[in-house]
C-alpha cells in the first residue's frame, strides 16, 4: 500500500554495575560464578529481620553516567518498592525507584534521556532442568542501572531497528569508557528492552509493545524490525485492533517475537518508598564539579578530536573508538609522524593490514610506535613499494625490529636511480618486441604487463610509478 506509517521506539536498557559488592549486601558482586548459590546471604535472600545498606559506589557509577550524558543529578533521591511476585524475587519486591530517579534528562547518540535510576537484580531462572525449574541467587541484589529513553519516531522500520542497535552499542562503549560496567551482553551484564508503537499519523502514538531482553545488538535491531513490520501489516489489513498492550519475547531461533503476557502500568506495580532506607542528598554526597572535571575523555569527544586532529576516515576512528588500546598506540605513531597525509598512510595500514594480520594469527602483536612510524614513512615516501611495506609489517608484528634494516637485508627498497632502472626496462623492451608494438598501437594494458615484468625483474624494488614513466618516455 501506499500509505505511509510511522514507527516510534523507546528503550530501556538495563545494565549491571561493576562494583565489589552487590547493592544492598557486602556479598560479592561477581558476574563469572560458576557455582549456584555461592555469594549469597539473609539480606538478598530476604530472610526476616535482614536489612538493606546501599552501596555508595554504585550510586557514584549513576551519578558519572548522568554526569557523562549531560543529565540533571537529583539533590533528592530515594528507593521505592516494586511489588510484583515471580520466584526469582524472594522478597516479594525489587528494590527500585519510581518518583526521584537519580539522573533526568540527557542525551546519547540522537536520543533523549528520561531518567538513569538504579536497582537490584533479580535471580536467575534455569528452565533447562526438563519439567521442572532451579533458581540461581548469584545476580539477586546485584546493582543494576536502568536508563530509559524518550520515543523517538523514525521515517521508517530500517532506520528505527538500525538506530537502537546504535544506541545501544554507543551506551555500551559510555560504560566501558567510565569503567562502570562491562556490560557484556552475552553474559546478561546489559539487556536491551525496546517500547515499540506504529501510527499512520506523524507524531502520534499508537498502542505500545514492549519487546524485552533483548541480549546481542543485532538480535536489537532485528526484533525491532519484525515487530515493526508486524505492526504494520496488521495496519495495512484493517487489524489494527489486534495491536494490544503487551510484553512480547523475541525467540532467535525463528527469529520473530511471541506475546508473554499484558503489559503492567505503573500502578499495578504499587510503588511506595522503602521504609528500610534513608533518603539522600546527593549533591551534599557527591562534589560533583570535581567528578565532572574528572570524567575521562569519552566516546563521542575522541570521534570528534580524531576527525579534527588526525583527518582520518570516519571507519579507523571507530576502530580506535571501539579498541582504545589501539588507539592509544595509533596515537604514539601520529605523534611521531606529524604530517597528516603519512598519518593517513599509518591509520590505513593499522586498520587494514595490521588488523587483517591480527585476525588471521592471535600471536600477532603491537610493533614499537617508533618502528611503525618509521614504516609508514618510508611508504609513503616511496622508499618502499605498497607490497614491501606489507611484506615489513608481517615481519616486525612478530618480531618488533626497524622496518628500514629490515628493508635492507631483504632488498626492499625501492630502486629510484634512473639510469639503473633505465637499463632494466630497455632489457624488457628487448625481451618483450610483440608486447611493445602492442603498446605503440595503442593497447594500454600492455604497458602494464612491461611495468609487471620490470618489478619482477627488481624484485620488487623499482618504483612502480618511476617505471611507468621510463617505459613510456622509451617506447615514443
Amino acid at each position: 500500500m501506499d500509505k505511509k506509517y510511522y514507527p516510534t521506539i523507546g528503550l530501556e536498557i538495563h545494565a549491571e554495575l561493576k562494583t565489589e559488592s552487590k547493592m544492598f549486601c557486602s556479598c560479592k558482586n561477581d558476574p563469572d560464578e560458576r557455582e549456584p548459590n555461592k555469594n549469597i546471604c539473609p539480606v538478598c535472600m530476604a530472610h526476616p529481620g535482614s536489612l538493606p545498606v546501599v552501596n555508595k559506589k554504585a550510586v557514584e557509577h549513576v551519578v558519572r553516567v548522568g554526569l557523562a550524558v549531560d543529565g540533571n543529578i537529583a539533590d533528592f533521591t530515594e528507593f521505592d518498592r516494586k511489588n510484583y511476585f515471580y520466584p526469582d524475587i524472594p522478597k516479594g519486591y525489587q528494590i527500585s525507584q519510581y518518583k526521584y530517579p537519580i539522573v533526568s534528562g540527557g542525551r546519547l547518540d540522537g536520543f533523549d534521556i528520561t531518567r538513569v535510576h538504579l536497582e537490584e537484580d533479580t535471580a536467575n531462572n534455569k528452565h533447562d532442568r526438563g519439567n521442572f525449574s532451579l533458581i540461581d541467587f548469584n545476580r539477586a541484589g546485584v546493582p543494576l542501572m536502568e536508563l530509559v529513553t524518550e520515543p523517538n519516531t523514525f521515517e521508517s522500520a530500517d532506520d528505527a531497528a538500525k538506530t537502537a542497535s546504535s544506541f545501544a552499542k554507543e551506551l555500551q562503549l559510555l560504560l566501558w569508557y567510565l569503567g562502570v560496567s562491562e556490560a557484556n551482553m552475552e553474559k546478561g551484564e546489559m539487556r536491551v528492552e525496546a517500547n515499540i508503537s506504529v501510527s499512520p499519523e506523524k507524531g502520534k502514538l499508537g498502542t505500545k509493545v514492549e519487546v524485552k531482553n533483548l541480549n546481542s545488538f543485532k538480535s536489537a535491531e532485528r526484533a525491532v524490525k519484525f515487530e515493526l513490520d508486524r505492526m504494520i501489516k496488521l495496519w495495512e489489513e484493517g487489524k489494527q485492533e489486534e495491536i494490544v498492550q503487551e510484553t512480547r519475547g523475541w525467540d532467535e531461533a525463528k527469529q520473530k517475537t511471541f506475546s508473554q503476557r499484558k503489559k503492567e502500568s505503573s500502578h499495578d506495580y504499587r510503588y511506595f518508598p522503602d521504609p528500610d532506607i534513608p533518603k539522600f542528598k546527593l549533591h551534599e554526597l557527591f562534589d560533583l564539579e570535581k567528578m565532572k572535571k574528572e570524567l575521562p575523555e569519552l566516546p563521542a569527544q575522541k570521534r570528534d578530536r580524531y576527525r579534527k586532529d588526525f583527518g582520518i576516515k570516519d571507519e579507523d576512528i571507530e576502530s580506535y573508538v571501539n579498541d582504545p588500546e589501539l588507539g592509544k598506540w595509533f596515537e604514539e605513531v601520529a605523534e611521531i609522524l606529524k604530517d597528516k597525509n603519512k598519518i593517513k598512510t599509518a591509520s590505513n595500514y593499522i586498520t587494514s593490514d595490521f588488523a587483517g594480520l591480527k585476525k588471521a594469527d592471535s600471536g600477532v602483536k603491537m610493533p614499537a610506535a617508533e618502528n611503525f612510524a618509521e614504516l609508514a614513512e618510508m611508504a609513503s615516501s616511496g622508499e618502499i613499494s605498497s607490497r614491501g611495506a606489507k611484506d615489513i609489517l608481517a615481519i616486525i608484528v612478530k618480531k618488533d625490529d626497524s622496518p628500514k634494516k629490515i628493508a635492507e637485508e631483504k632488498g626492499l627498497l625501492q630502486k629510484n636511480d634512473p639510469e639503473e632502472l633505465k637499463k632494466i626496462a630497455q632489457k624488457i623492451i628487448e625481451a618483450n618486441p610483440k608486447i611493445a608494438d602492442d603498446y605503440k598501437g595503442g593497447k594500454q594494458n600492455a604497458l602494464q604487463f612491461l611495468i609487471g615484468q620490470v618489478m619482477k625483474e627488481t624484485k620488487g624494488s623499482a618504483n612502480p610509478a618511476a617505471a611507468k614513466q621510463l617505459l613510456e618516455s622509451l617506447l615514443k
